[in-house]
């Protein structure tokens, strides 16, 4: 048995709803400008969620829709760059608060690419037979990691978390991954890590917040995740028009949208939900595959795509079972 298929997914979302008009009131911008450059109308903002708490939501909804019982599942892994805590990792007490004993557990960091990084890791562990099913969760609280007052980033990042339940089978649905990296663009999206000064270590404070070079960024995607598309097709017998649907990571709408026309393919296949969450980075493609879903028949073949700080990229492509 080495073959890989999707049987749950879940999402979970905070319940403040922040809205464009909301922001304008804080911030120098408008309802419009931010539709018209993003295509976001709406984010989810956490006050009493958690980044833990998302995720564990999130994975109970996967795990219901597999109906299968928690302490079956062998491996946990948490993509996310908003954790609760670094230690102990996310994975370890969603794991702890589903009743999931002795399972492997560990967090990834990739950014925007998070989720894509981590399913690729738990299909290849997977793969060799020592586990028989993983739970993998993009997961972040964004909201505390961003600077309120800066109208290039603050429009855009948002909070929620989405999961996937991956088991093994003798009938394998997910086909191929591609994932890429290249890190000199590392200072086009960063978020530096929040040390205090002690005896050894005088440090100036770094800034706490996100920071991003919005038209870089925007280049980047643009030009990576469409060769990336087309390099994992190329290992698979299908092309371009043989997926029937699209997932991308929902960062801005104009960038679904050149990727969708340097593909030469009709953007109604790309699916899109960036107006209600905005860009929730690793929880992104998992909280639209769950809102896909009853767009997706059995058979289709679906293929996902992120892109983010690293820089980082990836796609995957999986047959719905």
């Amino acid at each position: 048995m080495d073959g890989v298929k999707i049987i749950g997914v879940g999402k979970a979302v905070p319940k403040k709803t922040l809205t464009n008009e909301e922001i304008a009131t804080f911030v120098e911008t408008s309802n419009q400008w931010i539709k018209e450059r993003t295509g976001i109308e709406e984010r989810r903002i956490a006050i009493e969620e958690t980044t833990t708490s998302l995720a564990v939501s999130a994975a109970k909804e996967a795990i219901d829709e597999a109906k299968i019982e928690a302490e079956t599942i062998e491996l946990v892994i948490v993509a996310t760059a908003s954790p609760d805590s670094v230690m102990p990792n996310t994975a370890c007490l969603v794991a702890d608060a589903l009743g999931i004993k002795n399972a492997t557990c560990f967090d990834l960091s990739a950014a925007c690419s998070g989720f894509l990084y981590a399913s690729e890791v738990a299909c290849s562990m997977m793969r060799v037979g020592r586990y028989k099913r993983a739970l993998v969760i993009g997961a972040e609280t964004l909201s505390k990691v961003v600077d309120w007052e800066d109208r290039g980033t603050c429009i855009l990042f948002a909070d929620g978390a989405g999961a996937t339940l991956y088991e093994g089978t003798n009938e394998n649905k997910v086909l191929a991954f591609k994932t890429q990296s290249d890190g000199s663009g590392a200072k086009y999206l960063e978020l530096s890590a929040s040390y205090k000064a002690n005896r050894f270590h005088q440090e100036e404070p770094q800034h706490p917040f996100i920071v991003m070079n919005g038209q870089e960024v925007y280049k980047f995607a643009v030009t990576k995740v469409p060769q990336n598309i087309k390099a994992l097709l190329e290992e698979t017998p299908y092309d371009v028009q043989d997926i029937d649907w699209f997932i991308l990571h929902q960062a801005n709408e104009r960038i679904i949208t050149s990727v969708a026309k340097k593909l030469g393919v009709a953007e109604e296949k790309f699916f899109k939900n960036i107006q209600h969450y905005g860009n929730t980075s690793a929880a992104s493609i998992p909280i639209a595959l769950k809102e896909a879903q009853n767009k997706l028949k059995k058979g289709d073949k679906v293929l996902l795509a992120g892109f983010g700080a690293g820089l980082t990229w990836g796609s995957m492509l999986f047959i719905v079972s």
